[in-house]
């Protein structure tokens, strides 16, 4: 071959192995290699294994022949969050409730919707990934499986970010070219602004749930995380079976607003200056930047003070297991799931109806706008011996945790839509620019975001 660095993303991996540079396989064992060195330590429940992704590569091959390529995903390595249901393989969520100490499993008779299309897509799945347990947590601790450390810091370990912690990973070190995830309060965007990649959460209702493990029946979204903009098209047509409506013109056809109320609250100095950096490169390369006031924001928090959806849907369901099996649960999971049993119907219902009035008057108040900007999340990655396991730190935990799901939890409670993009210079750790609108402004978002990544990939 007469190049041996790898492509960036998948797009160009796709035009290498068009052209000659790179074959599938040398692409699959460059990841495979990444996926087993130590800096994937404790990002897999279920590592990649050799004689299975290159018999997955083979039957690829056999089906497309030599355009295997020119299929989306064009036989490279995508990993799996392991509450997805994949055919064969037992999906336990991130916990010890599913293993041999709990509760019984069976292993998935057929894969999850958004599994199988990324099969159809070309796609050779390429480990399950660490998550927090069942997904209710956007620190991506797991006292079970081991924590993955960010791989932003070589010297220091920091978290990765949860729920999809190992997904984050495998994207970030590059043992994945893609990682299918879930976002019910944050937990793809929250790994992926602290990691360094893109993470982008569609619409909820746009990708099928079956197969997956739920959190919450009304917030659980399936996406992905990449390494650029155009991969998130790609993956999200790939997952929502949809073509995405590509927009025309540039930034100074776009008008963006920037929301001063709770979303730039107490930042730390480096995600303050990243943000108000890109804001001002976007500014210079003409796109129109609004700073609003949009005060509903402020109101999310006491809209929730009788209980979440997340924690109501989750103690319904793991409800017949908290008794005889609540020693298997991670403590700070098991006191989440406990707390939605305090919500009382009445307090739902109610929270259902303020919902729906609260989304009205936030939808038309950005209606206006292509896309709100705002930090991912509001602080870069902490060590993880901050708030590793243990009840000595499970004050900074909560307190870690309702920091990062506050700026992105906000999107899933609109049920809207949104990317993180890195916005962050060489020198400083990862920062998350968050873009982000209403259901249904898909599209529009991640049109916006590709000509945002095209500025801010020149300036940084």
């Amino acid at each position: 071959m007469s190049d041996t660095r790898l492509p960036h993303d998948i797009i160009a991996a796709r035009l290498a192995m068009a052209t000659g540079t790179h074959t599938a396989r040398s692409l699959l064992d460059a990841s495979l290699a990444v996926a087993h060195n130590p800096a994937c330590q404790h990002a897999w429940v279920l590592a990649p294994d050799a004689a299975n992704t290159h018999a997955q590569l083979q039957e690829l091959a056999r089906q497309h022949g030599p355009t295997l390529s020119h299929t989306p995903l064009a036989g490279l390595a995508v990993s799996v969050k392991d509450l997805f249901d994949v055919r064969g393989q037992v999906t336990t969520a991130g916990s010890r409730l599913f293993g041999p100490d709990g509760i019984a499993r069976p292993a998935a008779s057929e894969d999850a919707t958004a599994v199988a299309r990324l099969r159809a897509a070309g796609a050779v799945l390429a480990g399950r990934t660490t998550m927090s347990e069942f997904a209710f947590s956007g620190v991506g601790v797991n006292p079970h499986h081991g924590t993955p450390a960010n791989p932003c810091d070589t010297t220091t370990p920091r978290i990765p970010g949860g729920s999809s912690s190992g997904g984050a990973v495998s994207v970030a070190t590059g043992a994945a070219w893609a990682a299918l995830g879930s976002d019910t309060g944050g937990s793809i965007r929250i790994p992926a602004a602290l990691c360094g990649i893109v993470g982008f959460k569609s619409t909820a209702r746009l990708v099928p749930t079956d197969g997956a493990f739920p959190l919450s029946t009304t917030l659980d979204t399936v996406s992905a995380m990449t390494r650029s903009v155009r991969d998130a098209v790609l993956l999200h047509e790939v997952l929502a079976a949809r073509r995405v409506t590509r927009g025309g013109g540039d930034l100074r056809a776009c008008r963006l607003a920037v929301p001063r109320d709770l979303v730039l609250d107490g930042l730390d100095a480096t995600v303050a200056r990243a943000f108000e950096r890109s804001v001002s490169h976007l500014s210079a390369a003409g796109a129109r930047i609004d700073t609003i006031s949009l005060p509903e924001l402020t109101e999310a928090a006491q809209m929730q003070a009788r209980g979440s959806f997340s924690a109501a849907e989750a103690h319904a369901l793991h409800r017949p297991w908290l008794e005889d099996h609540a020693a298997l649960y991670d403590p700070r999971v098991l006191l989440r799931i406990r707390g939605g049993g305090q919500m009382q119907a009445a307090d739902y219902i109610d929270l259902l109806r303020a919902r729906q009035d609260w989304i009205a008057r936030v939808e038309r108040r950005i209606a206006p706008f292509d896309a709100l900007l705002s930090p991912t999340v509001p602080l870069v990655a902490p060590t993880i011996a901050t708030v590793a396991p243990g009840a000595e730190r499970d004050a900074a935990f909560f307190a870690l945790n309702g920091q990062l799901l506050r700026n992105p939890a906000l999107v899933n409670l609109l049920d809207g839509c949104a990317l993180s993009l890195p916005c962050h210079d060489a020198d400083e750790l990862p920062v998350g620019l968050m873009l982000w609108h209403g259901a249904g402004r898909d599209d529009g978002v991640l049109h916006v975001a590709q000509l945002v990544e095209a500025v801010l990939s020149r300036t940084s």
